[in-house]
């Protein structure tokens, strides 16, 4: 098993959801994704328009993508 490094804290919105980045993003201007999670929920968007869409998908399914995908 990879031993994976905690994501950064980009933002933290007066809503409550605290945006991270994943630790192996480069720093700079390089687009990547971020996270936030609420009781049951992920929300997602691009670090280059944090303004922008959000995908949202349930927790489950985020932690099945973060438990199958390949280690950077």
């Amino acid at each position: 098993m990879v031993e994976r490094k905690p994501a950064t804290i980009v933002e933290i919105e007066q809503s409550g959801l605290t945006w991270r980045k994943s630790s192996a993003s480069a720093s700079g201007n390089s687009g990547c994704v971020e996270f936030a999670r609420s009781s049951t929920s992920v929300f997602i968007r691009n670090s280059r328009n944090r303004g922008g869409a959000r995908i949202v998908v349930l927790g489950s399914a985020w932690r099945l993508l973060v438990q199958t995908a390949p280690a950077l």
